[in-house]
């Protein structure tokens, strides 16, 4: 037998795992086609003419945050510009066109997914139970996957932290430092990651793939910077200044406290979301920015001063996006998509009791969005309100799940 075929004939070998993904990619194809039939169809609610403006307008010549506003960070540009290609700014094509680069990209986050279980060396019945919850939990979240172009850093993110626990480190941290330049998020898993490469490798090497990270950063937002310094700020400084968003934590205790008469609920329609008005919508959305915060960096500690283990960083990588979803001020749908490649890769019965807490939060979050979204917004429907305050309530029961220490067995004199 080479040394090749021994690396891979325990845990899982080289077939069984080739054909678990395989079969994987195949039950997300299906699974992707399965939203766009049904209930699935029914009274979505898109962003694609978001990004087919932002597409159009690069396709005509314009330069994004110097001649028109852009809501997200650069490398987030690709994927509105390229299904915007020969389309004739026809917003049919635009958005089956979006719909398969975000299919192309959940198939790149299934890939990684597999990567990352195999450089764990998972045993048979872990590796098929995570390839096929992150291949059928789309399903499970409902049609927003479609037209939320989430899955793009989402696929970076898993595959850098896959590239890392493969023992390719300066890749992985130049991954994810274009998964930070897609959507500000992959930023809370980079701490840890650095700090099992200084711990497992040495301080240089940490040292140096913290430079590739920055580098990456850089190489994505420097050229933007030059040319509109204040276009770029404005749209950091739009997101960082959102105020408390109808669905967040924070939001969903004010929504039952209306529910029972106690709170008036003042409409608040802008940066292009529903949020909640008010001195003290306003405290709340401070508070959990702070918290979010407080937890994240807890979380890092946490990492930090344990071992550095590959299933430790798997696990504490979750948790902090775990974290950053539940606590943040803003917490849009879409946002779940974010950990449905990383939850199933934790290890044991934490793995499966935050795969089924995960679920959870899924189906609850599908059984009110999109159908029942604007009797929630707009009028603050019972039913709506008590399946959002439940799902948030769930999220944060996964962030415990994911970060609760483990119980030492005691010992025996």
């Amino acid at each position: 037998m080479s040394t090749s075929q021994e690396r891979w004939s325990l845990p899982v070998e080289r077939r069984q795992a080739l054909a678990a993904g395989l079969v994987a990619l195949a039950v997300f194809g299906a699974g992707w086609a399965l939203l766009h039939r049904g209930f699935y169809r029914r009274d979505q609610i898109v962003d694609t003419p978001v990004y087919q403006r932002y597409g159009d307008a690069m396709l005509d010549g314009k330069v994004p945050y110097l001649d028109f506003r852009v809501e997200y960070p650069p490398a987030a540009l690709p994927v509105f510009l390229l299904p915007a290609i020969g389309d004739g700014h026809d917003e049919r094509t635009y958005r089956r066109n979006f719909e398969r680069l975000m299919a192309l990209c959940g198939l790149l986050a299934i890939v990684g997914v597999a990567i990352a279980l195999s450089a764990l060396r998972a045993e048979p019945g872990r590796f098929f139970a995570a390839l096929g919850f992150a291949a059928l939990a789309p399903l499970a979240l409902g049609s927003v996957v479609l037209t939320r172009f989430d899955l793009w850093p989402t696929a970076l993110l898993v595959l850098g932290l896959a590239a890392v626990l493969a023992e390719r480190k300066r890749t992985g941290l130049g991954v994810l430092g274009l998964a930070a330049a897609a959507k500000i998020f992959p930023v809370v898993v980079v701490p840890p990651a650095l700090a099992y490469v200084w711990r497992r490798y040495g301080r240089r090497e940490a040292l140096v793939c913290g430079g590739i990270f920055a580098g990456v950063l850089a190489l994505c937002f420097l050229p933007f910077v030059r040319l509109s310094p204040g276009g770029v700020w404005d749209s950091l400084h739009r997101q960082a200044d959102r105020p408390l968003q109808i669905e967040s934590l924070g939001s969903s205790f004010l929504l039952v406290a209306h529910q029972f008469g106690a709170w008036t609920v003042h409409l608040n329609l802008s940066h292009g979301s529903q949020n909640q008005g008010g001195s003290l919508a306003g405290a709340f959305a401070a508070i959990q920015t702070v918290v979010q915060a407080l937890v994240v960096i807890a979380l890092w500690i946490a990492f930090a001063r344990g071992p550095a283990t590959p299933e430790r960083l798997v696990r504490y990588s979750a948790a902090c996006v775990a974290a950053f979803v539940a606590f943040g001020k803003v917490l849009s749908p879409q946002f779940l998509i974010w950990l449905l490649p990383l939850v199933p890769l934790v290890r044991g019965r934490r793995g499966l009791a935050a795969s089924a807490v995960l679920a959870v939060a899924l189906v609850l979050t599908q059984l009110w969005f999109p159908y029942r979204y604007w009797r929630l917004a707009l009028q603050q429907d019972a039913f709506a309100t008590w399946l959002v305050f439940a799902r948030d309530l769930v999220l944060v029961g996964l962030v415990v799940v994911l970060a609760m220490p483990r119980r030492e067995p005691a010992r025996t004199k």
